[in-house]
């Protein structure tokens, strides 16, 4: 006995299917999981929160991070990355929410318009695994791996006056940090408005001995490379255009 086709499905079926995928909360739906998933394996966008890099991004900027730029290498000095900040970074990211909190937050991650669930922060890379890192140089500069780094982006540094206020003198400049050597897979990131960044090395400024004050980034927590500015319309471009 031979089998037949199926013959075609029941009208109620197909008319049943259609009303559903022009349906407002089918569309919004897919929208969203579209969105989760471009961002969870893409790109990702995120909200600047604070003024920690201002000179390079503003509170409330819009930018895009790339999840894909480290696949197969790792971030190099200046690069402006985004992560999420382990506990030693801020205590404030383990105080708890209310449901409406976390449902806010939770929108938040998913359209990078906001806080997020995540407890996510903005910062240049300094310097890598097995890099050492110091500051100052004779004219205050950040030295990295004995040789002074350029830093043009950097708005509002401690004061540093060469004799008068540096790393020999007393009271020592608060820019002033000893010597570290970076853990294997680990960075030391700092923002670009100095003074107003609790960054890798904030806790460590003006101290005669380092102890457990500098606060690295694991190569894990990375999210991506920032490599845009979307909104507003006036920061638009490549962040350090």
């Amino acid at each position: 006995m031979t089998g037949s086709a199926p013959g075609p499905a029941p009208s109620g079926v197909s008319s049943g299917v259609q009303r559903v995928s022009r349906s407002f909360w089918f569309n919004l739906i897919t929208a969203f999981v579209v969105l989760a998933l471009i961002q969870g394996f893409v790109v990702k966008l995120y909200y600047v929160p604070s003024e920690s890099m201002e000179g390079t991004l503003h509170i409330g900027d819009r930018v895009l991070v790339s999840r894909l730029s480290y696949i197969g290498s790792a971030p190099t000095t200046q690069d402006i990355i985004v992560f999420n900040a382990s506990d030693a970074w801020d205590d404030e990211a383990n105080l708890p929410k209310n449901p409406l909190q976390l449902a806010i937050e939770w929108l938040g991650g998913v359209v990078g318009i906001g806080p997020s669930l995540n407890h996510t922060l903005v910062k240049r890379v300094i310097a890598g695994p097995g890099q050492s890192v110091s500051c100052c140089g004779d004219n205050g500069e950040m030295m990295v791996d004995g040789k002074p780094l350029a830093e043009p982006y950097v708005v509002n540094d401690f004061e540093f006056i060469p004799g008068e206020l540096d790393c020999s003198t007393t009271p020592i400049s608060r820019r002033c940090v000893k010597e570290f050597t970076v853990p294997d897979d680990e960075y030391v990131v700092l923002g670009d408005n100095r003074t107003r960044s609790s960054d890798s090395l904030f806790l460590c400024r003006g101290l005669q001995e380092l102890g457990s004050c500098v606060r690295t980034v694991k190569r894990s927590d990375i999210v991506g490379k920032l490599f845009i500015t979307l909104l507003p319309t006036s920061d638009f471009g490549r962040p350090d255009s």
